[in-house]
């Protein structure tokens, strides 16, 4: 569910336009302005804003932004400019090219967090935005379990519906206990396996039925099977299978809390949700931490880039 409030039908993106160039000034830009415009537009209002930008204008609304605009504000303008599926496929093409390593996190994040049809799609954007594909360029960035785990994951078509097939989740959950045998070794390629091949709907019935079975967490078992990348990106699938709301809740609130805020992560993952399902994760925020999301995001950022992010955010009520 999207928390972003929309102008009233009728409202001119050729108006929008002409308006932010008038506010985009360099040194004497008006911020509040182009975050009050561009903080309630949705994405096929934003993209008819752009095409109006340049046409009028004869430059990029993106390029103008970067040039008269700074710091955090700056950052999560220009990620919002984009779909969602460029905007995937933007991030993961920067984490896999930063310097002088790969942004892990982002990577593991995007591809274990997001559905199947929503990999397809971004993949798609990232064929057509960077002329490469995306499996190959994680198959030359990345090594070892989580290399494999990850290229399955986006290879593998998978079944997005409710059904299930209760006697393969016992299996999968015997498989997934033997494959922890210490006389042997855990059997990485059962993991990967039964983590890129079943639906989420499914991995959540294997976690209630292997703590039913086991006594222990599945989570719990993986910990003590797996480690480093390999074991995040187990854990990031397994925990958007049971609660994709909370496991963001949760990043969110390691983003904000501590010395300095998770500005990357911060940004990352409120203007990549704020369209799909921000309400349920602010009420999972709710839940767990018993304050709003905006209290927390109010009191750890500043300025227009504290003003844009809880414009994204939307009231708590």
């Amino acid at each position: 569910m999207s928390t972003l409030t929309t102008p009233p039908n009728g409202c001119s993106p050729r108006d929008d336009a002409a308006q932010l160039h008038k506010a985009l000034k360099g040194l004497r830009s008006d911020t509040a302005k182009i975050v009050n415009i561009l903080a309630h537009r949705d994405s096929e209002q934003r993209d008819l804003i752009q095409q109006a930008y340049e046409t009028s204008f004869s430059e990029p609304l993106y390029k103008r932004i970067s040039t008269d605009l700074h710091g955090h504000v700056k950052r999560a303008l220009k990620l919002w400019l984009h779909d969602a599926l460029t905007r995937d496929a933007i991030i993961i093409r920067k984490a896999l090219t930063s310097s002088p390593v790969v942004d892990y996190q982002a990577v593991n994040e995007i591809i274990c967090s997001r559905t199947p049809s929503q990999i397809r799609r971004f993949k798609d954007a990232y064929l057509s935005t960077y002329h490469s594909n995306l499996d190959e360029d994680l198959d030359k960035q990345l090594s070892g379990d989580h290399k494999k785990l990850l290229v399955a994951y986006i290879t593998i078509q998978r079944y997005e519906g409710p059904e299930l097939d209760e006697a393969l989740v016992q299996q999968d959950a015997q498989q997934l206990y033997k494959s922890a045998d210490k006389k042997i070794g855990t059997d990485e390629k059962t993991l990967i396996r039964i983590f890129s091949e079943r639906s989420s709907t499914h991995l959540a019935a294997v976690s209630s039925a292997y703590k039913a079975s086991f006594g222990t967490p599945l989570e719990k078992a993986l910990k003590q099977q797996a480690s480093g990348l390999f074991l995040r990106c187990l854990l990031i699938i397994l925990r958007c299978a049971i609660n994709p709301s909370m496991y963001f809740a949760k990043i969110l609130r390691k983003a904000i809390k501590g010395m300095g805020t998770g500005d990357t992560r911060l940004i990352r993952v409120i203007v990549t949700r704020t369209e799909i399902d921000m309400q349920y994760i602010k009420e999972a925020y709710l839940t767990k931490y018993g304050k709003p999301l905006s209290v927390a995001v109010r009191s750890d950022t500043s300025g227009h880039y504290r003003d844009f992010l809880l414009q994204l955010l939307g009231s708590d009520y």
